[in-house]
């Protein structure tokens, strides 16, 4: 094999919504209401190796806003992205799905999020930058460092 064909390589090759909910289950009344609304933030990155050098890397964003104790609007977002990887030790493997791969579809994922909001008749709400190096790391000392490139689950 020549030098060019062990070459590290990473490509991505696609990113998509995968998939989009939102429900208001307390409009028009809601939109009425005058108190600000406190939000909630969930992020989820998952992993799965779809071909031996391929993996598909999904960032899942639940947001939650609330007036008082009702639901103004609970949105979930899943943008995926398809990664090609090959000629890389296997030990780094893990780290780059958890790590750099969410890193670029976030901002995928904050856009959406934000654009359907806004198309449900709410203020914008802007995600803030999320480090997935930190929840990387929180995750591996959760499980006690073992490995799981098809599990890589990090949750914010």
């Amino acid at each position: 094999m020549s030098d060019e064909n062990n070459q590290p390589f990473f490509n991505i090759q696609r990113i998509y919504l995968k998939d989009m909910s939102l429900e208001q289950p307390n409009s028009p009344g809601i939109f009425l209401e005058q108190e600000m609304p406190s939000v909630e933030v969930e992020v989820d990155v998952k992993a799965e190796r779809l071909a031996d050098t391929v993996f598909e890397i999904l960032v899942t964003g639940t947001v939650t806003a609330k007036v008082s104790d009702k639901v103004a609007f609970l949105i979930e977002a899943k943008q995926a992205g398809i990664f090609d990887i090959r000629n890389i030790p296997a030990e780094q493997i893990d780290p780059l799905v958890g790590i750099a791969c969410p890193t670029i579809l976030f901002p995928y994922l904050r856009s959406n999020i934000a654009d359907a909001i806004t198309r449900a008749g709410f203020p914008p709400i802007h995600l803030a930058e999320i480090n997935f190096q930190a929840l990387y790391e929180q995750r591996l000392a959760q499980m006690g460092g073992q490995d799981g490139a098809t599990q890589s689950g990090v949750t914010h």
